[in-house]
Parts: C-alpha cells; structure tokens; sequence
C-alpha cells in the first residue's frame, strides 16, 4: 500500500496502482450521487463533480500527495451533497434558492429578448434546441423555458399538435413491449422462462420461417401474439 501514501517517487506499477484505486471510487462515488447528477447538471452537481473531480486528480498526478485525504475528503463532500439533496426534496424554501426558476423565452411564437439575456443564451442556442426538437417554425411554439439543467424545454400551440389517435378517439390495443429472447447468437432462457416458452420451439421456429440457427441471429423478440421478429448477422 506503499503508492496510496506520499512518495517522493513513484515506480510505473505504483502509478497504475493509483490509477485503478481512483478509477473503482470514483465509479462507487458515481453509483451514490445517483444518475441525476449525470444526466443533469444543475447547480449543486456541478459544484460537487467540479469539486470532487479537482481533488482526485491531484494524487495522480502528483507523487508527494497521498490519496488516503482525497478519499475522505471526497467521502465527506458525497454525505454533503446527499444531505443537500434531502434538504432540496424536503423543503421548498431550500430549493428554490439552490434551483433557479425556469425562465420564460418564447411566448405566443414570440422571441421573448429580455428572458435571453436572463438566461445568458443567444438566439442561435434557442433556435438549434428548437431543431433538436423538430420544430421549424418558432411561430408554432406557445411556450418555451430555459430550465434549471441547461435545456429548452416547449410546447406547441395546440392547432399544430401531432395528431393521436386519442385525438381522433381511434381505439387502440394497449402498448406490448417486445422481450428480446435472442440477442447475438445467445438464447435468453430467463426471458423465455418468464413468458412460458420452451427453447426447443424458438430453435424449430427459427428453423422453419427463416431456415436459420440461433448462432445466426443477431436480434429477436417475441411480443404476446407470438410474433417473432429476427435479424440476422450481415
């Protein structure tokens, strides 16, 4: 455990060493933070991943520093920052001042200049969120707000909603999730397991409709008719 205290040299294998040790508890610090603060960076999972992610850098790249106070300290800054989110969801006070309020851009199809210059974008940044969400027109948008995380978020007038089915009251049968149960050359035997359907079947229907093996199959589902959908390697 030489290499996770100050040295004043470091050998190669000492380096990697340090190396995998950060790499695993950064990866654990990840899996506590929780996949918000990877998804979405708002405020305080800017600061903490700033923070942590300086601190952690340091031992590797610096010898004479040990990793056993990087680790505390980051351990410290987590149970923060998980405290911090508690508070958040817990009281409403603390999180209006930690989280900033959505900030109004568009109205009525109109470029709303003063809430650009609140939210510090350009109307080139409005317009490529816009493309992204595969609007053409900002005419059509009722309402559009910079949002806490550093995205656009819309809503189109109405007379220029994608028309439903709900819409047109058009009866539907309820949404079926295809179960993968053939995912590169490999039967999945819990899936088939969970749905009642025997190996032996897949392998004769594979064999029958599309004169192939599994080993061939790149994907396959079933959905609850018992429809087989294949694609084979190419």
């Amino acid at each position: 455990m030489d290499f996770f205290q100050s040295q004043e040299t470091l050998t190669a294998i000492g380096w990697i060493l340090r190396a995998l040790v950060a790499f695993f508890f950064l990866m654990l610090v990840a899996k506590a933070l929780g996949q918000r603060s990877i998804s979405q960076l708002r405020l305080i999972d800017f600061v903490i991943a700033l923070v942590i992610g300086n601190i952690i850098a340091h031992p590797l790249s610096d010898e004479h520093l040990g990793m056993e106070g990087s680790i505390i300290t980051t351990i410290v800054l987590v149970g923060l920052y998980l405290g911090g989110v508690f508070l958040i969801l817990r009281y409403p006070s603390i999180r209006r001042l930690i989280n900033s309020k959505p900030i109004l851009l568009v109205r009525d199809g109109e470029i709303l200049q003063k809430g650009l210059k609140k939210a510090r974008i350009s109307i080139d940044i409005l317009l490529e969120e816009l493309r992204e969400g595969k609007v053409k027109d900002i005419k059509t948008v009722s309402l559009a707000f910079w949002e806490a995380d550093g995205k656009i978020s819309f809503f189109l007038d109405p007379k220029y909603d994608t028309v439903t089915n709900s819409s047109l009251k058009i009866s539907t049968e309820p949404f079926d999730f295809p179960r993968i149960i053939i995912k590169e050359g490999i039967l999945n035997s819990k899936e088939l397991n969970q749905i009642s359907i025997e190996e032996e079947w897949v392998v004769s229907t594979l064999e029958n409709l599309y004169h192939t093996e599994v080993q061939n199959v790149l994907l396959a589902t079933l959905d609850k008719k018992g429809n087989m959908n294949v694609l084979l390697y190419r």
